[in-house]
């Protein structure tokens, strides 16, 4: 069974509108083993019908076939497959690619093909091959290194690499001085006598047509005279040991796909190499682009960090607790107006709310403070429990120490300070210890508050005075809120200086016994407070808390389903959520910013990508040739582009995060390091190498390799 047969082959390229017929009705049959002469003129149709033998082209019409099966309209990856375990070229030109050495010149084809063999007998393979034809000392050479008999040499072994069943050589001394041409002839000789390779030489010499078994001459597209040689005829050598063409297809492995990516990657990194600035000019927007993107992130990160701290000073992240309004005459007199919450209410919500971290019950008064010819009316005069200083975060104090919850149930007359109201009536001296006056109650001050400044709406919370809620209940604002419907059931005393202390006892008064306190009952006063000042376990629980409080306190109240709240709970989320938005509105822009810059940078990239592919057409006509299929050449370039923009994303990531620690260090802004930024960093620089590198390799994979390889 012949080989290869062609029966009336005919092959018309259209110009426009302008028919080109070249093959006008070729046959033609190779047996097994042959080695085969096509001569003939410029234009006769040798060059065409050597594309048709190796499944570069389509004819136009006819029939061809390979092991008895017509091959002329099998699909591009059938082809392509054909090209890679069926078919070896050898181009007059060598088409070695210039940034590989002879070693991966030779490896090249085995990348585009589902091959058995490994990696590493793939190696082996192709340096036994160059040994063979005497380039076993040339591994690492590059082809501007090699003389022009070592570039055919290595181009022959490329093209055996794959155990090919038929051997194209095109004009194959057509660029060897006399010798070196022998030595090439004599190597395919041997190829064909020894090994049994079908070899097809395309020539326009006598000389080296009389190496072959037959001679076949071609004018105007047709076969025009075919005869054997004499003295080189010898018995073609069978060919059993070939692999028949209808054998089952072997898909690709991931295996296969990993190393393509891998050879691919090398090839990226070495052209990227060779043309370093012009890769660095082509990567700097998305260098630019990236090392925007990350600093702005970690910048906009620290920042909003370091305002929700302020924020959480200031008490935005409270939950407050108010009275009810009452209403006369159909006009409301405003929240407060009715007294509805007592401190067994803030009791019982700390024991019943789980998402309630700490509260603190709080009646307000406005009093001025006198220390000797001083005074001062703060702006805040509050009374608390000690629970006050954890819900606004103030547990440290600038010095002394706070009161306790045994102050508070002895109506003790202390108080603590604020840095504007401790320099008011004290100057740059230490309150602690001393005495001050509010309404002529002296109140001893144990310590005084760290410094906190304004909060967001400018208000001075320096300018605060803070002591236990019964003393300024029971105390200070005797005729406010709250004032006392029974004399004050809590003893005093004095001491040595005429001065009133809660809980004090006096060796005059001593304490009276169950029994006398039974047989003179006293009167107490009502205990209420003008609000309830909460912080919830997290931002994210408050939502929770307050419903757990409208619930503790509707049941407290006896409130029924129905009716409204003789209270009111509020939070601060609209003024936290407002200025979030605020900050990530400012971070937006500047990440558009960054995105802008990354756009630019992708299309000097498609820019660039479609210069490489303009470049690189004969290498991809090559690739081609040797059994790539198109989405190969999509993938390559597409890995190239990925390749380029994965490297300027890596020194985009660098800068940021240097032009990040710098911000921090000199400008002492607060940053903080996000590994979701650097992700996605990584995750935009790949999208836009895919996105702007896929026009560029889909152009790349459309081209026609017979086209390809004809480009200079």
């Amino acid at each position: 069974m012949d080989f290869i047969r062609l029966q009336d082959i005919h092959k018309t390229y259209r110009r426009g509108a302008i028919e080109v017929p070249v093959l006008r009705g070729v046959s033609l049959a190779i047996s097994p083993g042959e080695m085969v002469a096509l001569m003939g003129q410029s234009g006769s149709g040798k060059t065409t019908l050597i594309n048709l033998l190796g499944f570069l082209d389509r004819p136009t019409s006819g029939r061809q076939e390979m092991d008895g099966r017509d091959v002329a309209g099998l699909p591009e990856s059938e082809r392509a497959r054909l090209r890679s375990h069926r078919i070896g070229f050898v181009f007059q030109s060598f088409n070695l690619l210039p940034r590989l050495t002879a070693l991966e010149n030779v490896m090249m084809p085995f990348a585009y093909g589902a091959h058995e063999s490994s990696e590493r007998s793939a190696r082996e393979r192709a340096i036994a091959l160059l040994r063979r034809v005497g380039l076993g000392d040339r591994l690492d050479h590059e082809p501007s290194r090699l003389s022009g008999g070592e570039q055919q040499r290595v181009a022959i072994a490329r093209a055996l690499i794959n155990q090919c069943s038929l051997l194209i050589a095109d004009e194959p001394t057509g660029n060897l001085d006399s010798r070196t041409g022998e030595e090439i002839l004599a190597l395919f000789r041997q190829l064909n006598r020894e090994d049994g390779l079908t070899i097809v030489l395309v020539t326009h010499d006598a000389h080296v047509a009389s190496h072959a078994d037959r001679i076949v001459r071609i004018r105007d597209g047709l076969i025009h005279h075919d005869e054997r040689t004499e003295s080189e005829g010898a018995e073609i050598a069978p060919t059993t040991d070939q692999p028949p063409l209808v054998q089952p297809v072997r898909r690709r492995s991931l295996r296969d796909d990993a190393r393509f990516l891998v050879r691919t990657s090398s090839t990226a990194f070495r052209s990227l190499r060779r043309n370093a600035l012009r890769s660095a000019l082509t990567t700097l927007g998305i260098i630019i682009g990236v090392g925007s993107l990350l600093a702005i992130a970690e910048i906009g990160t620290g920042a909003w960090s370091a305002i929700r701290v302020l924020l959480t000073k200031t008490g935005v992240d409270n939950i407050v607790i108010q009275a009810g309004a009452a209403s006369r005459n159909g006009v409301s007199l405003g929240s407060g107006s009715i007294k509805t919450l007592t401190p067994e209410d803030a009791e019982a919500i700390q024991h019943e709310c789980p998402s309630v971290d700490s509260l603190s019950p709080l009646v307000f008064t406005r009093r001025q403070l006198v220390y000797g010819n001083r005074n001062w009316v703060p702006s805040t005069f509050v009374g608390t429990n000690p629970g006050y200083l954890r819900v606004r975060e103030w547990e440290d104090l600038e010095e002394g120490q706070p009161f306790s919850d045994r102050d508070v149930r002895d109506v003790a007359m202390v108080c603590l300070l604020g840095q504007t109201v401790a320099r008011e009536l004290f100057g740059e001296g230490s309150p602690v210890g001393k005495e001050v006056y509010a309404n002529d109650v002296p109140l001893r001050v144990l310590g005084v508050l760290s410094r906190k400044g304004a909060d967001i709406i400018g208000q001075d919370q320096d300018d605060l005075v803070i002591a236990p809620w019964t003393t300024i209940k029971f105390r200070i604002s005797s005729g406010g809120s709250g004032e006392a419907t029974a004399a004050s059931s809590v003893p005093s005393s004095l001491d040595s200086d005429g001065r009133r202390y809660p809980g004090g006892h006096h060796e005059t008064y001593p304490t009276p016994s169950p029994t006398q306190s039974l047989a003179t009952p006293r009167l107490h006063r009502l205990s209420n407070v003008d609000s309830i000042l909460v912080r919830s376990v997290s931002t994210d629980e408050i939502p929770e808390a307050m419903a757990e409080i409208t619930r503790v306190l509707r049941q407290r109240h006896g409130i029924k389903s129905g009716q409204p709240d003789d209270f009111a709970v509020r939070d601060f989320t609209q003024v936290v959520q407002a200025v979030k938005g605020t900050v990530g509105l400012v971070a937006g822009l500047l990440l558009c910013v960054a995105m802008i810059a990354l756009v630019v940078g992708g299309i000097g990239i498609m820019n660039i990508m479609l210069v490489t592919v303009t470049e690189r057409y004969r290498e991809i006509g090559l690739r081609m040739a040797v059994g790539a299929r198109s989405s190969d050449i999509l993938r390559q370039f597409l890995v190239e582009a990925v390749v380029l923009c994965l490297m300027g994303g890596a020194v985009g990531i660098a800068l940021g995060r240097t032009a990040s620690v710098l911000v921090r260090i000199l400008a002492r802004w607060p940053t903080e390091p996000s590994i979701v930024a650097i992700v996605a960093s990584v995750s935009i620089s790949a999208t836009v190498g895919i996105i702007f590198g896929y026009y560029p390799a889909w152009k790349a994979s459309r081209l026609d390799p017979i086209e390809a390889l004809r480009s200079e």
